[in-house]
């Protein structure tokens, strides 16, 4: 039933101009407003709505994550721009150049400017 429907990913924010400033400026997506005052980003099949919040959230968990074809590019490209990626040293998680080798697959994480956790990651098949 479900699997052949488009999937949005909403995300809080708290502010939505300096939210749309990182979403538009920095990962260069393209808004289209809403009528409700949220704002919709398409990305591939699937779809990012910026919805506002007057409290912030806290989610320790990865919120979204882009799939891409070079990480290692991506990431560059990204960092020209402005966004700072995150690095880890963890059991179990540790970022090498901001990337992390996790088996079947590489991602590196970045936060938006509202708190919420995003990623990029690359299949090695």
């Amino acid at each position: 039933m479900l699997s052949e429907s488009t999937v949005t990913t909403m995300l809080p924010v708290v502010d939505m101009q300096r939210a749309r400033t990182f979403y538009e400026g920095k990962l260069g997506l393209r808004p289209e407003a809403q009528p409700n005052g949220n704002t919709l980003y398409h990305c591939g099949a699937a779809a990012i709505a910026l919805y506002q919040r007057d409290t912030p959230t806290k989610a320790e968990h990865t919120a979204m994550s882009f799939e891409v074809r070079d990480l290692a590019s991506e990431i560059g490209q990204l960092e020209k721009a402005g966004v700072k990626f995150e690095d880890y040293d963890l059991p179990g998680l540790k970022t090498v150049n901001h990337i992390c080798d996790l088996g079947a697959e590489k991602a590196a994480w970045f936060y938006d400017t509202e708190g919420n956790c995003l990623c990029l990651h690359q299949d090695k098949a």
